[in-house]
């Protein structure tokens, strides 16, 4: 995939944040756009964005990905109007935070439903119609350092994140036979709207401390569009694990080199935390 220039790329979570820069990076370079996303007016705007760029918007659809219905009716209305894609990025996902004892089945199932069975539903749609027109293409699904790491409050968004790359893993070896090239990109802090939507069950996000850390968090974290640029740059090289900050690739390395000092570190990382929301709350924190 060393050039987009009129490829077929499907590109979900376009409405904002990684999806939107990454649509608009390939509208740049004159590629073919089938857009989606939960959130309509956003969608809509990217899309508008993305025509006066350059690119060609093919199909854009606001539905739920967790909807395998919705996902087969867009497909097939995909491949109706513009053939096989040639380019599948899974980008869209929601983010919850929690302990065990906090987190409800609800606020699982939603994780699983849109972070790990969209990515399935939109992957088992338009695959197979890449592998029989035997063009080759590129699979992108995104992530995330919690699906890398055991970060603390992260057990369900992790679950999920740990399963999309468990299915890259095996579909990197997969599809390699139809030369379909795969990436499992791994963002660590990226300013997106998840920074401001993102639910933390039981902690008032409101807390000046709260506030704090996500300012601190924005501080640290790399744009949108410079992930954008990471992403399309790893799929250029065919590379597998790509990431959009030095941090977790150099982190990643580390706990594959360093396994004992690595989950020391872990376990300093969760008692801080654990630390945090104890003073929080109103206990002392032990």
């Amino acid at each position: 995939m060393k050039t987009f220039r009129d490829k077929l790329c499907l590109i979900t979570g376009a409405a904002s944040g990684i999806g939107r820069a990454t649509a608009l990076a390939l509208a740049r370079e004159g590629a073919r756009l089938c857009l989606t996303d939960l959130e309509e007016a956003g969608l809509e705007e990217t899309g508008r964005r993305a025509q006066r760029v350059g690119g060609h918007v093919v199909a854009c659809r606001a539905f739920d990905i967790g909807d395998e219905a919705a996902v087969n009716r867009f497909a097939a209305d995909v491949h109706e109007v513009g053939g096989s894609v040639d380019v599948v990025m899974n980008i869209a996902g929601i983010s919850t935070w929690g302990t065990i004892e906090t987190l409800e089945a609800r606020h699982w199932r939603q994780l699983v439903e849109v972070n790990l069975m969209g990515p399935i539903h939109v992957l088992r749609a338009f695959v197979p119609a890449m592998i029989a027109a035997g063009r080759g293409g590129h699979v992108v699904n995104v992530s995330s350092a919690a699906g890398l790491f055991g970060l603390p409050w992260h057990a369900a968004y992790s679950a999920t994140k740990f399963g999309l790359r468990g299915i890259s893993e095996v579909l990197r070896f997969d599809l390699r036979h139809h030369g379909i090239g795969v990436s499992l990109v791994c963002p660590g802090a990226v300013n997106t709207g998840l920074v401001r939507t993102l639910n933390i069950v039981g902690v008032d996000r409101e807390d000046r401390r709260v506030q704090a850390l996500t300012k601190r968090f924005q501080r640290h974290a790399v744009s949108p569009e410079q992930a954008a640029v990471a992403i399309l740059k790893g799929m250029r090289r065919n590379r597998y694990m790509v990431f959009t900050s030095t941090d977790v690739r150099v982190g990643y390395w580390f706990q594959r080199k360093f396994a004992w000092p690595y989950e020391r570190v872990m376990r300093l990382l969760s008692a801080r935390v654990f630390a945090l929301a104890g003073k929080m709350s109103g206990g002392n924190g032990d």
